[in-house]
């Protein structure tokens, strides 16, 4: 399968210049470090000339994937799932047990395997991944491994692939410890060419009390239904945060590390799918999430450093797209250092008028489906059956994905009710299932 029918098959017309530029120097050379922005399409740099070196007839493993989170782990493999390659991929990860990823890499067969840097360690140490096949490693959002303190666990993995050929690198930002794991690599280096943040018009939000909490609404208000990503410091703001807004009629997605890996998919999924436009979060949010169209970044929490500013920042004004980002500042607060006051413009949402109002709901609801690809059900039998069985239009039926053992659909919210009416005890592809709301 080529790359032009990849590309088709994930609806994407063309690849930018550093998607070019990488395709061709992974062919050319072993070691490789890609330095970019985030947002700036790595996955699909290194994921397309990776699909060329890689086997469909050999079922052993042939190439590794390190990453830093559990949710980039299960976006890359999305990538190669709807990618329409024959390849066969796994994803591991913490929070699930090892023995249930060991049964299931026995029945994909993949020849490439995704996962976190302990889990993979995990994995070999036990003999579950054979390292003999494995000829390629990549290394991908490389700095947010070392921020969470993976060094050791991805220098270990290292030392288990002896046979090795060729390794690549990814980061967003430079690090002096890149020489040590790849110290003769060829690198692209495209993190001073237009920064990510030029797409991204800054504000200040003043706040008149140290506790947010009243701006913070007042802004979501006067940015109605637009998509807003609010990043807080701490694991217990979120929740506190999330209760608030839902307390004031607002519909929003709440995500932290603590959570159980199934509800932070489910809180991703309603995000991603439209039914909720409020995404309240820790840094965890800030790198390798697929977020497309994403209007605004709030900082409720100021970023601890620079990096950390850009790192969220990045999550809008992707590429060709625009978006704003916010800062708010309690009364002792003041801006950074490193942004100057001359560069930022002060937005001041009424928040007299704010307390009158409402939030607008959003236009989607998610439902949740007890079936997925494990149980032959597409994205094309989910719509089938929500038209012909629900009574939707094309039109009213969203975003759709499929996981192994259940699926997410958004459906207009304004016929929820109805549908959910409709389908009640009816079997999709002849299958009993749930379908229901997802809270």
């Amino acid at each position: 399968m080529g790359t032009k029918e990849i590309l088709l098959k994930l609806g994407i017309q063309d690849l930018n210049v550093m998607q070019q530029d990488m395709m061709q120097a992974f062919r050319k050379h072993d070691n490789l470090v890609l330095l970019s922005p985030t947002g700036s399409g790595k996955t699909l740099a290194y994921l397309l000339p990776l699909f060329e070196t890689l086997r469909a007839d050999d079922s052993g493993f042939q190439a590794m994937v390190i990453v830093p989170s559990r949710e980039l782990a299960l976006q890359t493999l999305k990538v190669v799932k709807d990618s329409g390659t024959p390849l066969r991929a796994s994803a591991v990860y913490g929070g699930r047990p090892a023995m249930e990823e060991s049964r299931s890499m026995r029945g994909i067969r993949p020849q490439l395997v995704v996962g976190t840097p302990g889990r993979l360690l995990d994995h070999l140490q036990k003999g579950n991944i054979d390292a003999g096949g494995i000829r390629t490693i990549i290394l991908d959002e490389f700095d947010k491994c070392l921020e969470m303190g993976f060094r050791e666990e991805m220098a270990h993995v290292f030392s288990y692939l002896k046979g090795v050929s060729k390794r690549v690198l990814l980061s967003a930002t430079d690090d002096s410890e890149i020489t040590g794991f790849l110290p003769s690599a060829v690198r692209l280096d495209y993190l001073d060419e237009s920064s990510r943040t030029e797409n991204v018009e800054p504000f200040v939000v003043k706040s008149p009390e140290k506790d947010k909490l009243e701006t913070l609404r007042a802004l979501l208000l006067a940015r109605g239904q637009e998509s807003s990503l609010v990043f807080v410091g701490y694991r217990e703001s979120v929740e506190r945060i999330a209760k608030y807004l839902r307390s004031e009629g607002f519909i929003i997605s709440a995500m932290h590390g603590a959570m159980e890996q199934k509800n932070r998919e489910h809180e991703l999924y309603r995000f991603l799918e439209g039914s909720t436009n409020v995404f309240v979060c820790t840094d965890l949010a800030s790198r390798g999430l697929d977020i497309p169209a994403l209007d605004n970044v709030i900082h409720y929490h100021l970023p601890l450093d620079e990096r950390t500013y850009i790192h969220r920042n990045g999550r809008t004004g992707r590429w060709d797209k625009s978006g704003r980002s916010y800062l708010i500042l309690g009364p002792e607060e003041t801006l950074p250092p490193y942004i100057a006051e001359a560069d930022i413009a002060l937005f001041q949402p009424e928040t007299g008028l704010a307390n009158a109002r409402m939030p607008e709901p959003p236009v989607w609801e998610s439902l949740y489906i007890g079936k997925g690809k494990k149980d032959k059900l597409s994205k094309g039998d989910i719509a089938g059956f929500l038209m012909k069985t629900g009574g939707l239009t094309k039109e009213e039926v969203g975003r759709i994905d499929v996981r192994d053992h259940y699926s997410y659909v958004a459906v207009a919210r304004k016929r929820v009710g109805e549908v959910l009416s409709r389908l009640r005890g009816q079997k999709i592809k002849g299958i009993k299932t749930i379908i229901e709301r997802t809270r």
